[in-house]
């Protein structure tokens, strides 16, 4: 494989290639649960608006934070390498340029539309709509942790991941009390998601100048951070959970309950980097095991 390829690869995250649409997609079958209405079509285009909207993302993300990139210590780039197949930062280190990522943001973000647009009226305005918010969300996250006291980049700017479900929900269903429910389900988990990846790379972070949570409160309060939003997050999901009735099951949710509850104790204990490392995918896994319980649980009871 040549160097190009596989610098493209690491500007995509490719290897979490099937997690995008998944997490979009738990949002769409929600909302064929709802408000019916199930098409395979549809699912179809939740799928490469899930994965090409969100990648186009990443690529955004690259682009923003290319100049502060190079700071990064090479001695200490776990999580660039847990992220990256290849653990490389492709803009920064010249493997791509800062033109052809943007051609490539370009591409993506017309496609996505284009896709979008074939969605029926009004959920295609919502979704473009909410794209155009996320991104918009990243580029604010990006620049304004250079320069803040408080973490208003980190609370405002992970609203995105969490509009993403709604987005998925928005294909086919209208803004309701589900939706909302849905948002405030996962605002939390992501947030404390943010925190795990900012504990990781917090040398990164110093050295880059930047103000994540670590940088600004240190490790032990980052700890905390991420204790404090997983509660959060569970009190949400037993509401999400309660106001959906018997449509979901508990057990998959309770895997993931467990997951995050032993990736936090994890995180306590040693309050560290190193243990940080180790609990990240124990919370991809949870968000994983949600997105494949709310899917599965539609597929069940319509076609079984």
């Amino acid at each position: 494989m040549s160097l190009k390829a596989k610098a493209f690869l690491d500007l995509l995250r490719l290897h979490f290639f099937f997690v995008w649409p998944t997490l979009f997609c738990a949002g769409l079958f929600l909302g064929f649960w709802i408000n019916g209405g199930f098409s395979l079509v549809l699912v179809l285009q939740a799928i490469l608006i899930g994965f090409m909207g969100f990648e186009a993302g990443l690529v955004l993300n690259d682009i923003v934070d290319a100049e502060v990139d190079k700071k990064e210590l090479h001695s200490d780039n776990k999580l660039t390498k847990y992220w990256r197949p290849f653990g490389e930062r492709p803009i920064p280190q010249n493997l791509i340029s800062r033109r052809q990522a943007m051609g490539l943001f370009a591409i993506l973000v017309a496609v996505t539309t284009v896709v979008i647009f074939t969605l029926p009226f009004p959920n295609s305005v919502y979704v473009f709509g909410i794209m155009v918010t996320c991104y918009c969300l990243e580029v604010f996250y990006q620049l304004k942790k250079r320069n803040e006291k408080l973490p208003i980049a980190q609370v405002m700017g992970r609203i995105d991941f969490a509009l993403f479900l709604v987005a998925g929900y928005l294909c086919v269903g209208n803004p309701d009390f589900t939706v909302l429910l849905l948002f405030l389900f996962f605002y939390p988990l992501a947030l404390a998601h943010l925190g795990v990846n900012d504990l990781i790379d917090v040398a990164n972070d110093q050295a880059k100048c930047i103000n994540t949570i670590p940088t600004l409160y240190g490790v032990k309060a980052t700890a905390y951070w991420i204790l404090g939003f997983s509660i959060w997050h569970f009190a949400m999901a037993v509401v999400f959970l309660v106001n959906l009735g018997a449509l979901l099951p508990v057990a998959g949710f309770a895997v993931s309950f467990f997951l995050i509850a032993a990736a936090n104790a994890k995180i306590l204990r040693k309050k560290t980097p190193q243990a940080s490392i180790k609990a990240l995918p124990m919370f991809h896994v949870a968000m994983l095991i949600y997105a494949i319980t709310i899917i599965a649980s539609y597929a069940v009871v319509a076609f079984l």
